[in-house]
């Protein structure tokens, strides 16, 4: 479903490069769940960014359900949903529901098919109080919930989360957990980052995790608690990052 072969992402600063991703590989399966882990500034969103044609490689190339990156991104997007953290690209003016009417329409959804979309996707995270309210008044957490239902307002089969719970409080990450699970049922394609182990031990098959730009592991959770001998995954991660790809350095 999802191919990264060897992508590497520089930036450049003034008069130096920054390597953000250094040669990064490895592929999701159609309905698995993958959980992206790594610190800030490890270069997990913008593997997400990469993956989401917002950003091209440097170097390697990235190619989701067939489709590459970079030569065909319109059909990428056609079949990707994307929420980002602290972007939730919605329009103050609008209501919410104005909102996902807007962008139901450029992904092409009837009247009828918005209507139903924002309906169910309302009452699965408890925004019929406020969805004809002007989002510019909306709390960080009602704000989020209308930018993750933005993100799936045309049922796409992949979707990219970045720090999907920021700023929910226990229920609406408890519904949000709920949800990931129905789309899991559903054969939908998920990669989400996390600084929530509960959350990522609980919701994922499969875990990547970057450091410095570089992926120190990917593989299923069932494995890796086996080969570290513990269901710690905090102190799994923390360790990993210390021994980086060997698994057996002390």
């Amino acid at each position: 479903m999802i191919e990264i072969q060897a992508v590497t992402k520089q930036f450049q600063d003034k008069k130096k490069y920054i390597t953000a991703l250094k040669h990064v590989s490895f592929s999701v399966k159609q309905g698995e769940v993958v959980g992206l882990l790594g610190e800030n500034g490890a270069g997990k969103t913008t593997l997400l960014r990469t993956i989401a044609t917002l950003l091209t490689p440097s170097d390697g190339n990235v190619t989701v359900a067939g489709y590459d990156t970079v030569k065909d991104p319109y059909k990428v997007k056609k079949q990707m949903g994307v929420l980002f953290g602290g972007e939730t690209g919605l329009y103050d003016r609008l209501t919410a529901r104005e909102n996902l009417e807007y962008f139901a329409s450029l992904y092409g959804l009837s009247k009828h098919e918005t209507k139903v979309r924002i309906d169910d996707l309302a009452r699965m995270f408890g925004m019929r109080d406020y969805l004809n309210r002007q989002v510019g008044g909306f709390s960080k957490g009602m704000r989020q919930k209308v930018a993750i239902a933005r993100a799936l307002i045309h049922n796409p089969d992949i979707i990219l989360f970045d720090e999907p719970t920021t700023g929910l409080d226990i229920t609406s990450s408890n519904v949000f957990r709920q949800l990931v699970n129905q789309l899991k049922h559903e054969g939908k394609t998920i990669i989400f980052s996390s600084h929530i182990m509960e959350e990522v031990s609980t919701l994922c098959d499969t875990v990547a995790m970057i450091h410095k730009g570089e992926l120190v592991y990917h593989g299923q959770l069932k494995e890796l608690y086996q080969v570290e001998k513990s269901k710690d995954l905090n102190y799994i991660f923390m360790s990993k990052l210390v021994r980086g790809n060997d698994p057996y350095a002390s």
